[in-house]
C-alpha cells in the first residue's frame, strides 16, 4: 500500500538567544530579533514521514507550514531531505496566532489538501512548548490522534501501529487510518540533505518570492514552484484566525540561567547520604 502524509512543520525563533527585544508590545514574540530555525521535534517527525515514504513505494509526504514568507525556507529544507511537495499558509490576517488559531488555520489548509492517510507533526515547538497544535487539529478535523510517538511501526490494512513513550516506559497502540501522531524529541533524528534533492529544489520559491525576486518559474519546472496560500485560498473565517481568534495572551518573555549558588562535597558514607536525602525534603526539592 502506499500512504499520502503531511507532516505539520513549523519555522520558529531560536529560544537559545532571547534576549530584551525577544517580545512586542502586544505580547507577540518578535521574530525578527531572533534566528529561525526548523522546530527540532517537527524534524524527528518529518523522519518518521520519510521512513514510510521508503518503506511503502508510491508513498508521499507533503510539508504543511504557516508563517511569514521567510517560513518557505523550512519548506525547502524539507524538500532537501526527502520530501515532496511543500504548502505555505502566509498573510497577515494569520499573525500572532496562539495554538487556537494556529490550529484552525492548518485544519483548513488539510481539508482543502483533502487527500491524507497520515497526519505527522512534533509533539510541541520550542517557542511555545504547548503540545497543543496537534491534539487540536485532530479535534477540528474529527481524527484519531496518538501522542507522544517514538517511532511509527507499520501501516496496513487501513491502520497504524506506533510506539509511544509514557511514564516510566513505552507502550505500542494502534489506531485507524486517517489519523494524527505527534512525535517526541527522543525519536530517531532527521537524516541530514540530499545533495541531489538539493541541486533539485534549491531554487524552489513561492510565489511571493519570486516576485520579490524578479524570477519566473522555469517552464516545464513545477516542483520549484512551492505553493502559498492565504486565509482566502482556504476559505479560512478571519475571525478565527491570527489575533482575531487568539484568546492566550502573553505578558513576558524572560529568559531564565538556572547557577548554583553555593555546593557541597559529600563523602560515601550513608549517614552524609541521608543527612542530604533529608535536607532536600525538608525544604521541599524533593518529596
Amino acid at each position: 500500500m502506499s500512504l499520502k502524509i503531511v507532516v505539520l512543520a513549523k519555522q520558529v525563533p531560536d529560544t537559545r538567544n532571547v534576549g530584551k527585544d525577544a517580545m512586542k508590545e502586544d505580547g507577540t514574540v518578535n521574530r525578527a530579533a531572533l534566528p529561525a530555525i526548523f522546530n527540532p521535534e517537527d524534524l524527528n517527525a518529518l523522519e518518521q514521514a520519510l521512513r514510510l515514504k521508503d518503506r511503502y513505494p508510491g508513498s508521499t509526504v507533503t510539508l504543511l507550514t504557516m508563517g511569514p514568507a521567510r517560513a518557505a525556507e523550512v519548506l525547502r529544507e524539507g524538500l532537501f531531505r526527502g520530501a515532496d511537495a511543500g504548502y505555505l499558509l502566509t498573510d497577515r490576517a494569520f499573525a500572532g496566532a496562539d495554538t487556537l488559531a494556529t490550529s484552525y488555520a492548518l485544519a483548513t489548509a488539510i481539508r482543502k489538501i483533502k487527500d491524507y492517510d497520515l497526519i505527522i507533526g512534533g509533539r510541541q515547538a520550542i517557542d511555545g512548548d504547548t503540545a497543543q497544535v496537534g491534539p487540536q487539529v485532530a479535534e477540528k478535523l474529527g481524527l484519531t490522534q496518538i501522542t507522544y510517538a517514538e517511532e511509527i511501526l507499520d501501516a496496513a490494512d487501513g491502520r497504524i501501529r506506533v510506539k509511544r513513550r509514557i511514564d516510566g516506559g513505552v507502550e505500542v497502540v494502534e489506531g485507524p487510518l486517517p489519523i494524527v501522531v505527534t512525535v517526541n524529541g527522543s525519536a530517531a533524528p532527521c537524516r541530514p540533505r540530499n545533495a541531489k534533492l538539493l541541486m533539485k529544489y534549491k531554487r524552489a520559491m513561492t510565489p511571493s518570492e519570486r516576485k520579490e525576486n524578479g524570477v519566473e518559474c522555469p517552464e516545464g519546472r513545477p516542483w520549484l514552484q512551492i505553493a502559498e496560500w492565504s486565509v482566502a485560498d482556504v476559505e479560512g473565517d478571519v475571525q478565527q484566525c491570527g489575533l482575531n481568534g487568539s484568546p492566550t495572551k502573553v505578558k513576558s518573555i524572560e529568559n531564565i540561567v538556572f547557577q548554583a549558588k553555593e555546593s557541597k562535597t559529600l563523602g560515601s558514607s550513608d549517614e552524609e547520604i541521608d543527612g542530604l536525602m533529608a535536607e532536600l525534603i525538608a525544604n521541599h526539592t524533593i518529596g
